[in-house]
């Protein structure tokens, strides 16, 4: 039930955007919206990047402006299940939006510091490099 009812806070959400949005089957649903050029993010790559994350709220918990980029090894966990599923899906130079649900996110316990229990997060992202 509870699944369900974020489900349609998403939906809801995205709807009030206009946001036209792809969705994975786990749930991410994503929206590459400036197309980069360089190589296709792969596995046990680095991938460097810039980001703000969201909650629902629209408020701005994290974010990587005025500081240098975020990075993070693909395949080796660490990050968010969501995010490192949308980072497979980009091109050095794209720019997109990943909508977290909880579950692929924090899950039950949010992170301890800024992001709540079932928190779903938005994610903004432009993958600048790929080492």
């Amino acid at each position: 039930m509870l699944i369900d009812a974020e489900d349609q806070e998403i939906e809801d959400f995205i709807q009030r955007h206009g946001w036209q949005m792809n969705e994975t089957g786990s749930g991410l649903r994503y929206d590459i919206y400036q197309e980069g050029t360089g190589p296709k993010a792969q596995k046990d790559r680095i991938a460097v990047f810039h980001y703000t994350v969201r909650l629902i709220t629209g408020d701005v918990i994290y974010s990587s402006e005025n500081k240098e980029p975020s990075e993070f090894q693909i395949g080796r966990g660490g990050v968010e299940s969501g995010l490192e599923e949308g980072m497979l899906l980009l091109r050095v130079g794209d720019q997109a939006r990943f909508i977290l649900p909880s579950h692929l996110a924090h899950g039950v316990p949010g992170d301890g510091v800024k992001i709540p229990k079932r928190a779903t997060l938005i994610y903004d992202i432009e993958l600048v490099e790929l080492k």
